[in-house]
């Protein structure tokens, strides 16, 4: 019989430690382990592995979650820096606040490699004000970048960015006759005319009650889609009214966008219609 150098049992035969494990537990804090234990030891040994190193991932996910709130939280001074710089025509260094505003986003959402921020990562946050923050960052960004040419990729995907999250905003109307103004002197004037027209394109169609409540997340307009998405397409002459309004709706919204002195009494009658539809 042989006594075991960790336990004390005494056994038939002692084990060699993996010198894997002996690595493995020793980082975990684990000392003075003999080459040698019985097999009884050796179960134990990997049962405390694996509760340490289930231990060690708990913290590591702490202290992630840590890290990341406090870069969610020093957002708010990038982007006020940012935003003076703006004012001050300091473009080099508003944009270099406003790109690591950005890759603080993709931190803190978990945005993987070669991909891009989406504003569905908002939605499920309960931070969707944040959407018209980001439109802001691009907006701005696309004109700090249309400043020199070598930066015209740059300003590229600026535009793609904001065409993709204004559409979420209240700012959307803003935004377009901002940059229909802008096209007239930028130095990149193409880049300008396909964001609007990705824009258009990409901006949700609901038109009248998107424009009428500057919100297409705005409960009036979800509760319209739901009613077009779950009443009107079951039948013939539902399915009829959608492909007209979706034919005459873009002129009466546009119309809207430029004349918002129209949209509270459009949003009273959307409200009438919504009681009558629910």
């Amino acid at each position: 019989m042989i006594q075991c150098p960790r336990c004390g049992i005494q056994v038939t035969e002692l084990h060699p430690v993996d010198p894997e494990l002996i690595q493995k537990l020793q980082a975990a804090g684990e000392t003075n382990l003999p080459p040698q234990v019985c097999a009884g030891c050796i179960s134990d040994l990997r049962r405390t592995l694996a509760t340490s190193s289930g231990g060690i991932l708990m913290q590591q996910e702490r202290a992630k979650e840590q890290h990341r709130l406090q870069l969610w939280k020093s957002r708010v001074m990038l982007i006020k820096k940012a935003r003076m710089c703006m004012t001050q025509k300091l473009y080099s260094e508003a944009a270099v606040s406003y790109e690591k505003y950005l890759k603080i986003l993709d931190i803190v959402f978990d945005v993987k490699k070669g991909e891009r921020l989406k504003p569905e990562a908002f939605k499920e946050s309960a931070r969707t004000t944040e959407l018209t923050v980001v439109a802001s960052v691009y907006w701005d960004l696309l004109r700090i970048y249309d400043s020199h040419d070598k930066y015209a990729d740059r300003m590229a995907n600026a535009a793609k960015q904001l065409a993709m999250f204004v559409q979420f905003t209240p700012i959307y109307p803003d935004i377009i006759r901002k940059a229909e103004s802008f096209q007239k002197t930028a130095r990149n004037p193409q880049i300008v005319k396909q964001f609007l027209k990705m824009s258009d394109k990409e901006r949700p169609r609901c038109f009248i009650a998107t424009s009428a409540f500057d919100n297409p997340l705005a409960i009036e307009v979800r509760t319209l889609r739901e009613f077009r998405d779950f009443t009107l397409r079951n039948s013939i002459w539902g399915r009829k009214f959608i492909a007209f309004y979706y034919q005459h709706s873009p002129r009466i919204a546009c119309l809207l966008d430029k004349h918002p002195q129209f949209k509270p009494a459009v949003r009273a009658l959307l409200r009438i219609l919504i009681k009558c539809v629910s």
